[in-house]
């Protein structure tokens, strides 16, 4: 079992900038974050591999930096230039996978692996 508690959601304006936190039981192969606004599907946001090689989604490239503190077991997910189009509920995951990808961890929870319980994120523009 991993435990997964995620925190740092908040209502921001379009350009701000949070951070996401995710603290975890354990650690596994693959973390990361997907997310999903009311009407959507889960989106795969950010992954990162137990070498600490990181994928993004293309719509957040360049915006959002996922990155990892082992000796805390601690998820971070930095979120800058926020849109309004980023707005949803943040989940964290944990999925054991041959290949960390965002495919996987957008299923985790659900299919396989672990979620969080999630944290709502509002951009107003």
């Amino acid at each position: 079992q991993v435990q997964l508690v995620e925190s740092g959601g908040a209502s921001v304006q379009a350009g701000e900038s949070l951070r996401l936190s995710c603290a975890a039981s354990r650690f596994t192969n693959c973390m990361g974050w997907f997310r999903q606004a009311p009407g959507k599907e889960r989106e795969g946001v950010a992954a990162i591999d137990r070498d600490g090689r990181t994928s993004y989604a293309d719509s957040v490239k360049g915006r959002f930096t996922l990155s990892g503190d082992n000796a805390k077991n601690t998820l971070y997910l930095q979120m800058n230039v926020l849109k309004p189009e980023d707005a949803a509920m943040y989940y964290c995951a944990a999925v054991f996978a041959q290949y960390c990808i965002l495919t996987y961890v957008a299923r985790a929870g659900r299919d396989f692996g672990y979620r969080g319980q999630g944290t709502q994120v509002t951009v107003s523009s």
